[in-house]
């Protein structure tokens, strides 16, 4: 008769050799795992509206900045109108699950959990946004899209109220659907030459570190670990990134928009055993610190641009969302502390929903 201790040996002699070369299933940070605040058997007054029509066509967009110089910073009322309307659909869609989770995992309706994965369910069975007729705008679209659905997605598939056990057939066919994205977002946004690489590349690779840990993808998880280093050694010692200082009036709410992807990635990376905060002698905190000081005094943006900042994104609370995440990484303290808590909550669909919730429930907790 053979022993328990003789079978496992060579069970236990594998682990030992190759234990180290077999990865950990990916996470998201601790926040991701947060369930409902109170399951309710009611639907109250809540109202699933139909899916927006699935967007099957061509990725071909007008650009909000046709006809500007190099700069991309003139905006063009005309084509931007053109933009948001031919685009309305995508947009519906990343703001209404974002939504629909958030309110699911706050009021804990059945009918808020149904409506959202029916609405990304009929964009999966339609193959949605996969097209490969794409411009630079399109191709935006598609990962600025994906960004939203998979960061959403993470607050159910990880949440410890398990959400979708219930619902594990329109999970899969979901979670499939956005690998094609991501798969086709990596070919989109690859190999670029570096005076290329910008905040749509950083947006890109959040969107695929997303959809990573959403699925379980180490191929992925290494792309947009790989893009991230690629974009945060751009931040030069200032603090600057070049491609965002051409934008000229706009460099400073640029740089603010290149923050968010940068430190989602970095925190995911972080959930995962991969520590990106000393990238470069710490650039992304060097990044972050220039735009705070940026905000309160736009001095040096205006030198190194060339020209006076356009701050008016810079006054709206919600373009500081990467604040949660980058303060997780940094443990900011006295006035940059004082600021997030002035700003809170910050909710962004881009970064996945209600951001304060995820990193720092205690404050999301003060503010109800």
């Amino acid at each position: 008769m053979t022993s328990t201790a003789s079978k496992t040996a060579p069970a236990l002699l594998f682990l030992a050799l190759f234990g180290n070369a077999a990865h950990a299933a990916l996470v998201p940070p601790q926040g991701y795992y947060e369930g409902i605040d109170q399951l309710k058997h009611s639907d109250g007054n809540f109202r699933c509206e139909p899916a927006p029509k699935p967007f099957t066509g061509a990725l071909q967009f007008r650009s909000k900045y046709e006809g500007s110089d190099k700069a991309r910073a003139t905006l063009n009322v005309a084509s931007e109108k053109a933009f948001r309307e031919s685009t309305q659909d995508i947009t519906t869609l990343e703001k209404g699950v974002s939504k629909m989770i958030g309110q699911y995992l706050r009021d804990g309706r059945p009918a808020q959990l149904d409506c959202a994965l029916g609405w990304l369910q009929t964009w999966a069975q339609a193959d949605a946004l996969e097209s490969t007729d794409f411009n630079h705008t399109g191709k935006s679209m598609r990962k600025w899209a994906l960004g939203s659905m998979s960061g959403s997605w993470l607050r159910l598939k990880f949440s410890n109220s398990q959400p979708l056990a219930a619902h594990q057939a329109q999970a899969e066919q979901i979670e499939k659907w956005l690998a094609h994205l991501a798969e086709q977002t990596v070919r989109d946004w690859s190999d670029l030459p570096l005076e290329q690489i910008n905040n749509h590349s950083y947006w890109a690779a959040w969107s695929v570190m997303a959809t990573a840990v959403a699925t379980d993808r180490r191929d992925l998880f290494d792309w947009a670990v790989k893009e991230y280093r690629i974009g945060v050694n751009q931040v030069d010692e200032q603090g600057f990134l070049p491609n965002e200082v051409k934008r000229r009036q706009r460099a400073l709410a640029y740089h603010n928009y290149a923050l968010p992807p940068l430190a989602m990635i970095a925190s995911f990376a972080q959930a995962n055993g991969v520590d990106l905060r000393k990238e470069n002698n710490f650039a992304l905190q060097r990044l972050g610190e220039g735009v705070l000081a940026g905000a309160r005094d736009p001095a040096q943006f205006n030198a190194r641009a060339g020209v006076k900042q356009d701050l008016k994104e810079l006054q709206v609370d919600s373009k500081y969302a990467w604040l949660e995440p980058w303060c997780a990484l940094y443990q900011c303290v006295g006035d940059t502390l004082a600021r997030k808590h002035h700003m809170q909550p910050f909710n962004s669909f881009r970064m996945g929903g209600d951001m304060t919730r995820v990193y720092d429930p205690s404050a999301e907790q003060k503010a109800k």
